[in-house]
C-alpha cells in the first residue's frame, strides 16, 4: 500500500506561481511514472504532466510552456511547479503514481484545490 500527501495548493491571482508537491510513503517496491492530473467543477479528471521514472516529460498542450513536473525518486517525491496561471487553470489537482510489485497498482492523492482569479 502507498500513501500519497499533497500540499501546496492555494488561492492566487492570474499570472502568478503556485508549487504542489507530492510525497509517496508506504511498502513501496518501485515506483514508474508520477503525474498531476485536474478536475474542474463539472468536468472530467484530466492529464496535466506526467514523468517517468527516468526523467522523461508529458504535458497536456494547455500546460506547455507554463507547468514544470519534476521529481525527486531519492525521496519519492512529484513536484509541479505551475507559472503565468489563468483563471482556467482553477481546479483540484490530484497526485498519481504508478506502482510496480507484483503487479502494477495505481495511486491517487486526495486533491488538492487550486483557485485563480482574475
Amino acid at each position: 500500500q502507498a500513501q500519497l500527501v499533497e500540499s501546496g495548493g492555494g488561492l492566487v491571482q492570474a499570472g502568478g506561481s503556485l508549487r504542489l508537491s507530492c510525497a509517496v510513503s508506504g511498502r513501496i517496491f518501485r515506483i514508474n511514472a508520477m503525474g498531476w492530473y485536474r478536475q474542474a467543477p463539472g468536468k472530467e479528471r484530466e492529464l496535466v504532466a506526467t514523468i517517468t521514472s527516468g526523467g522523461r516529460t508529458n504535458y497536456d498542450d494547455s500546460v506547455k510552456g507554463r507547468f514544470t513536473i519534476s521529481r525527486d525518486n531519492a525521496k519519492n517525491t512529484v513536484s509541479l511547479q505551475m507559472n503565468s496561471l489563468k483563471p482556467e487553470d482553477t481546479a483540484v489537482y490530484y497526485c498519481n503514481v504508478e506502482v510496480a510489485g507484483g503487479m502494477v497498482v495505481y495511486y491517487w492523492g486526495q486533491g488538492t484545490q487550486v483557485t485563480v482569479s482574475s
